[in-house]
């Protein structure tokens, strides 16, 4: 593990006493997949306003938290409290609109649609116009076509795609595809950002400016983000708290400098010397 992240961390901006309200409680989630645990009775919370980094070996479990977040995988126990509701209980469907975006470890995106309406996906769980009022063309539609073009458009010159915003997904360089994807979920005005591995196939100078975007998107777009993520110079660096898992449990929780020192923690990634 890097050490050099702990010290970066100390350069951030302090949360404020107005970032302090809890958004996201996780209370005991297990998961199995038949007699494997991905889960084992996993909590922790996520305040307003917060970076937390999720780390953890291969098969820890990141990626499985994030899919029950996403309500892909339904837990075997265990509760979820998101905004103050009950997360486990809205329909898969309506995710999105309850105020969680996501990106995935491996880019999800429609490859041969151009970057634009590949962004304005994004943000079609906000419009309600229905089938009828699409069959007939009325008003509405074309409304929300504008409001999501509009939106779309303002995302990718914030995110400094204007000059392939017409260019198909497929055709571009995979940096440039995780600035699409980044995008499409910001296009859905999430309270909470889930990022699955961002800088993961980026070089030295794409993850260095993935990490001034991340602190950019806290700061700007106010969203509270989760972050998993196996490069840990980012992780400590952008982090104002590291949960630590391995095996499907929760090893370490605090400060970037506490889990980067925690006993367990340094046993899970190095290997115990005895």
């Amino acid at each position: 593990m890097e050490t050099s992240g702990a010290q970066a961390a100390q350069t951030r901006r302090p949360i404020s006493a107005s970032e302090g309200r809890r958004l996201l409680a996780i209370e005991g989630i297990s998961v199995r997949f038949g007699g494997i645990i991905a889960l084992d009775d996993v909590s922790f919370d996520v305040a307003e306003g917060e970076i937390l980094g999720l780390i953890g070996p291969n098969g820890a479990g990141k990626t499985t938290l994030f899919n029950v977040l996403s309500r892909l995988y339904q837990p075997n126990s265990g509760e979820i409290n998101f905004d103050g509701h009950r997360l486990l209980s809205i329909p898969k469907h309506r995710c999105a609109v309850s105020g969680i975006g996501r990106t995935f470890q491996n880019l999800a995106l429609f490859r041969t649609m151009p970057v634009l309406h590949n962004v304005m996906l994004g943000g079609h769980c906000h419009t309600s116009a229905g089938f009828f009022n699409h069959a007939l063309r009325l008003p509405k539609v074309g409304r929300e076509e504008r409001e999501l073009t509009e939106r779309a458009m303002e995302l990718i010159a914030y995110l400094d795609l204007e000059d392939v915003a017409m260019t198909p997904v497929g055709a571009l360089p995979f940096g440039t595809q995780k600035r699409v994807e980044m995008a499409r979920a910001l296009a859905a005005s999430p309270k909470l950002l889930l990022l699955d591995e961002p800088a993961a196939g980026l070089n030295h100078e794409e993850i260095g400016a993935l990490r001034a975007l991340i602190l950019d998107i806290r700061q700007r777009m106010q969203v509270t983000i989760l972050l998993v993520e196996h490069h840990m110079h980012l992780v400590m660096s952008v982090s104002d708290k590291v949960v630590a898992l391995d095996f499907g449990r929760r090893i370490a929780e605090g400060t970037p400098a506490e889990v980067q020192r925690h006993p367990e923690v340094i046993r899970a990634y190095l290997g115990d010397s005895n």
